[in-house]
Formats: C-alpha cells, structure tokens, sequence
C-alpha cells in the first residue's frame, strides 16, 4: 500500500520499551570479579595455569581465556596465530572455540615452555595435526606466514613487539579477521596520566594507533590483564 507525500513527511518512528526501567550498571571493580568466576576450567588447564605459575609465567585469567574460546567460536576461527605460547593455557581455551578441522600456529622463543604446551594439548584431547608449534622470535617467524588467511591472531608477546605484531596481523588477517592483544591495562597504569615507564607508554602507543587507524574496527575488552580486540576491516 503506497502512502502519500504528506503522509511520507509526517510519519514518525517510535521506539517502545517494554518492562520496569532499572538500571543493571555497576563499576568495574564489582564486576571483573563476576566474569573471572563464571568461567570454570577444568583440569587439563588448571594443570597448564598450575606449571606457568611454578615457571613464574604470565597466562591469561579464566575469564580472558573464555573470551578467546568465544571470539574463536564467534568467528569460526580454522587459521588461528598466538604469539607467545607459554604453557598451553591461552592455546587451550583458543583451540576449544576453534573448529573442529582447525589448526592453532603458536610462537615461543623457549623451547622448554613449548615442550610443555606440546603435552598440555595433548593431554586435552588435540592431535599433534591441530598445533604447529614453532620456536623462534616472533618477529623473525611472522614474515613467513601467509598473508590475508588467518582468521584470528593473539598476541600475548613483550610489549616491544607490540608495535611488529599489530602491523603484521593487518597483512595477515583476512577481512573479518580479528586482532587481540593481551594486556590492554598496563597493569592498572593505561589510564593513570602519570605512568611514564617505557611498558605503559608503548601500550598506550598501540591502542591509540588501532583505534585511530581506518584499517580496525576496536574495543577494548576489560578481561584479565585487559584485550585490546579489533576486527580487520
């Protein structure tokens, strides 16, 4: 039914909301506690958590760990890169979102570290065919890697990188490909204007340059030490 000119110029658009107005807002500091518990893991990695901490190794928080699985998921992530794979636990909570035919690129400079993620993954029921394990400085391994068919890639690498591994990922992303670096919070200093150390403002570099570069779509997600997401255009 075609409606008039007038009508066409008259009509308004109305946006109706249905229930109790109440408001679910509450700071952060309430809330992180919140997403940390809600994600439960089991043994396999509670060993893997277990081994990172006995070799004094950062790893993810559960709760940034069941982001991963659902940005991996979400995307039907195959081809995925992490970059820095320590003991397995990132890697396990990545391949658990992953598909079922998909392989996780993982890159470590120890060897050692590697050598336990290799029985880490095993032991969670991953074929040696679902890893490719490599050991090497990222930096030297990356312009190796195929451009433009990876799905998904992790960086959870020193802060020096940073800068190396966001603009490799662009070249080696397809589009829709989604970018995450771990440790968006500088530890707590990212939004405190006085931290000045090198850790901090290398961050705060990076995540000004993702979000002001047309090439990404940006958030940051306040999980764990903090994910620094973005989704290639």
């Amino acid at each position: 039914m075609r409606g008039s000119a007038a009508g066409i110029t008259n009509a308004r658009t109305e946006v109706v909301i249905i229930g109790p107005a109440r408001s679910f807002g509450q700071p952060a500091a309430q809330s992180t506690p919140f997403a940390e518990t809600y994600a439960t893991e089991d043994p396999v990695l509670q060993t893997a958590r277990a081994l990172a901490h006995e070799l004094g190794l950062p790893c993810v928080s559960p709760g940034a760990g069941s982001v991963l699985r659902l940005l991996a998921a979400a995307g039907s992530a195959k081809a995925v890169v992490e970059i820095g794979t320590g003991t397995g636990v990132s890697g396990i909570w990545l391949l658990r979102g992953m598909r079922p035919d998909g392989v996780l690129t993982t890159i470590d400079v120890e060897h050692e570290h590697q050598r336990i993620a290799r029985r880490i993954f095993l032991e969670a029921g991953y074929a040696s065919s679902r890893t490719r394990i490599i050991s090497g400085r990222a930096l030297n391994v990356l312009p190796r890697l195929a451009d433009g068919v990876y799905d998904l890639i992790f960086v959870d690498a020193d802060t020096t990188e940073f800068a190396a591994c966001t603009e490799a990922a662009l070249r080696l992303l397809r589009p829709g490909g989604v970018l995450i670096v771990n440790g968006a919070h500088a530890g707590g200093r990212i939004s405190d204007p006085s931290a000045r150390d090198v850790d901090t403002l290398t961050i705060r570099e990076t995540v000004k340059a993702i979000r002001e570069s047309e090439d990404w779509i940006p958030a940051v997600i306040p999980s764990g030490a903090g994910l620094l997401t973005a989704v290639k255009r």
